[in-house]
């Protein structure tokens, strides 16, 4: 403990107070393998929460990619190179034929920041609507996009925010029909207070997952009514694929294909290239170069032949380990049986998520549904302490966020829910 207390403040010194850490007592790691992680002490943990290294920690294949085409050229997109065409041809193919072009960047934030202003582009106008418990970057524009951290200033005039999605609590009494008619309903008004102002409505934007909101379940066809209307009002639609991305939900590649809808823009970040710095923005070429013509735009380091070369990679170890078949596996044996831990311990009030994407809210009292954040916060402390990693999310704080590399297996399964059975009978 007293080296994390000289690193926490030398790190304070050096990087500046107010950075996040998770755990009471941080983790100090200094190398990773498949799902696993080691601190400096030589403690194991088992991951069940970093989805950066989509494929696992320092996947060989990854590696191997990387190093290739360091000691060969890097480069940026002013030169001609092959190796961005391959890698967007190749991605471009698992979206719908309408989204066929796409611009790489170098997080999810810029992806995020340049689909707002594509929107912008193709509307002309400039007012957009998000969800109240979002977050989709930290650029000046898009953390207008999210309550959680009100900027300087205030929010814009520009942005309307909408109850985010409450599966275990929904909107409308139910979480059928009126759940989805009831969030449309907001999207509308929304939509009419944005066409009222100055600003107009140009797009509504969302994680199609709903993932830091808590990842509700959701009835099939739960957006259809909010599309319809954001379509009608001659808006865009821009879906958010930093998280439900690279078929972490273990039913489809895209979190919006297992939504049912397809997108007019859709971003991508973190899992991209396992950990190298990547992130992109995929769309129909016509609004693309709508964008092109009006923001003059250059990333140097975005499409770099390194950054494609480690993209491409995960996107063969996905393809060639069925890591999305695995998801779906791992995920539904995962889920069972959290929810047979329900049934003994009366702190879990609902189980939610799918594929490698899952957790469960910890409530008070099941009858009122009042959430247990300062328990929620204990439990993922406590797994901490026993090797295993996880982390807290959602609306009110109190669920658990389970989003481990995707060879994550049965037996590493088994091994956290008998860690998790343990810390709560303890509590």
């Amino acid at each position: 403990m007293a080296d994390h207390a000289a690193l926490i403040a030398r790190r304070e010194r050096l990087l500046g107070r107010n950075m996040s850490l998770f755990y009471d007592d941080p983790v100090h790691l200094v190398r990773g393998e498949g799902v696993w992680l080691w601190d400096a002490e030589g403690r194991r943990y088992l991951d069940c929460y970093n989805n950066v290294p989509h494929v696992g920690h320092c996947h060989p294949r990854v590696v191997e990619a990387i190093t290739r085409q360091a000691s060969t050229l890097n480069t940026h997109t002013r030169y001609l190179h092959e190796g961005i065409l391959d890698y967007v041809e190749r991605l471009t193919a698992t979206f719908d034929s309408s989204l066929d072009a796409a611009i790489l960047t170098c997080t999810g934030s810029e992806a995020n920041d340049v689909a707002l202003r594509m929107a912008q582009a193709v509307t002309g106008r400039t007012g957009v609507i998000a969800t109240n418990h979002t977050y989709h970057g930290n650029t000046a524009a898009v953390s207008q996009l999210s309550t959680r951290m009100p900027p300087v200033g205030g929010f814009g005039g520009h942005v309307r925010h909408v109850p985010a999605p409450d599966s275990y609590r929904p909107l409308g009494g139910d979480g059928g029909e009126a759940f989805a008619a009831a969030f449309a309903a907001e999207v509308e008004a929304a939509i009419a207070s944005l066409q009222e102002s100055p600003h107009g409505f140009s797009a509504l934007i969302i994680d199609p997952f709903f993932a830091n909101e808590g990842f509700p379940d959701l009835p099939q066809g739960f957006l259809d009514k909010s599309v319809a209307a954001v379509r009608k009002a001659g808006g865009l639609v821009i879906t958010d694929e930093v998280q439900p991305g690279f078929g972490r939900t273990g039913s489809d590649m895209w979190g919006h294909q297992r939504a049912g809808i397809v997108p007019d823009i859709v971003t991508l970040g973190k899992p991209m290239a396992n950990g190298h710095p990547v992130g992109g923005v995929v769309a129909n070429a016509d609004t693309l170069n709508a964008f092109r013509k009006a923001f003059r735009y250059f990333n140097t380091f975005g499409g770099n032949p390194v950054s494609c070369a480690a993209a491409m990679a995960v996107l063969d170890v996905i393809e060639d380990e069925k890591l999305i078949e695995n998801a779906r596996d791992v995920g539904e044996y995962t889920r069972d049986a959290f929810k047979r831990l329900a049934q003994k311990h009366a702190i879990i009030g609902d189980v939610r998520g799918s594929g490698l994407f899952m957790g469960m809210e910890f409530v008070l009292d099941r009858a009122t549904k009042q959430p247990a954040a300062v328990q929620a916060s204990r439990i993922v402390n406590e797994m901490r302490e026993r090797g295993v990693l996880m982390g807290k999310i959602g609306i009110h704080q109190c669920a658990t966020k389970i989003r481990p590399p995707m060879p994550f297996s049965r037996e590493n399964a088994d091994l956290m829910l008998s860690v998790f059975d343990d810390v709560l009978s303890g509590l």
